[in-house]
């Protein structure tokens, strides 16, 4: 069912995560992505069945059985969101080397940042056939 839809695996109790993937529901016109988070079931399914390393401050995309992370997963996001927000994929010319540490500080600070809730957001109604676990 959900071969054709990107993955979007993410951190289930972040305030910056859960405001991502709220943002993303808003403008997937297309319905394009499913989600999951890192802590569910489906989530630590998906990470054993493509062999992932990962922590909780690793952003995941799954397209297509292709598996991308951080600053590349952000970036691959907004490429299949479509839109103007096709037009942020150029930063993925810039080398992953000088991408990912901009994208680690914002992940080992996010909780400092934005806060975090005691367990994994509730999807509402209208999106439920969007997530995974």
């Amino acid at each position: 069912m959900y071969i054709l839809k990107g993955i979007i695996l993410f951190d289930g109790v972040c305030n910056l995560c859960n405001g991502l993937v709220q943002f993303l529901l808003k403008r997937d016109k297309e319905d394009r992505f499913r989600f999951a988070s890192l802590q569910g079931e489906q989530g630590q399914q998906l990470i054993q069945k493509h062999n992932i390393e990962y922590n909780l401050d690793t952003f995941i995309y799954i397209k297509a059985s292709k598996v991308f992370t951080k600053s590349t997963a952000a970036l691959h996001v907004l490429k299949d969101l479509k839109g103007f927000w096709q037009l942020l994929f150029i930063f993925v010319l810039i080398p992953k080397f000088l991408r990912d540490p901009i994208y680690n500080c914002i992940a080992n600070n996010r909780y400092k940042w934005f806060g975090k809730q005691d367990q994994c957001m509730m999807p509402k109604t209208e999106y439920k056939n969007k997530f995974l676990d």
